[in-house]
């Protein structure tokens, strides 16, 4: 396996600043330098609710813009396998960026109530079921948070606790399954 070959579906998973994204970025450009025909979109979960946050996704633009300019970006905070029904196609590869930002974004939005338990159960279902059925070639970010203490909060926990599953779950479903620490890949997973 090529570093740089295009599975099916793949989940790049690490710390803050592992190098997941820069990653799925590169895995783009690869994608679109394979063939003329080739197109790269970015689903992009993240919400600017503060200034830290809007420099935050600001920073991650200029990155992107640098390093994958194809790679054409589409906001889609909550309604994530919508978003990938909705532009699957074979020749596109989709890059979701990322699943822990949807996962906060469904359970404890800014404004307003998170999802049920049953609504979040049948949220990450679809979404398993859209990665799974797609034509495009997938890859997915998210963070493996669930190595460090146990969280003091309940809610914290309940969130710690339902990335977890998300992650396993998402996982059990892609081909591929990237850890990424200090800018270098392990692989976990590969059945491409």
């Amino acid at each position: 396996m090529s570093a740089w070959s295009i599975a099916r579906s793949e989940l790049i998973l690490g710390g803050q600043k592992s190098g997941k994204s820069r990653r799925a970025e590169l895995l783009a450009q690869h994608w679109i330098a394979q063939s003329p025909g080739n197109r790269a979109m970015l689903l992009a979960t993240g919400q600017a609710w503060d200034e830290e946050m809007r420099a935050r996704i600001a920073r991650h633009q200029e990155d992107r813009a640098r390093r994958a300019p194809g790679l054409v970006t589409v906001e889609e905070p909550c309604r994530l396998a919508e978003a990938l029904r909705q532009h699957d196609d074979a020749g596109t590869l989709l890059v979701v960026d990322c699943l822990t930002l949807w996962l906060t974004n469904r359970m404890m939005p800014a404004q307003g109530s998170g999802d049920s338990p049953a609504a979040l159960t049948d949220a990450i279902a679809g979404l398993i079921r859209a990665i799974e059925g797609a034509a495009s070639p997938i890859v997915l970010v998210g963070n493996e948070i669930g190595l460090g203490v146990i969280p003091l909060g309940s809610e914290v926990r309940a969130f710690v606790d339902a990335l977890g599953r998300l992650n396993q779950a998402v996982a059990a479903s892609c081909r591929r399954v990237t850890l990424m620490v200090a800018g270098l890949p392990l692989t976990l997973k590969d059945e491409s």
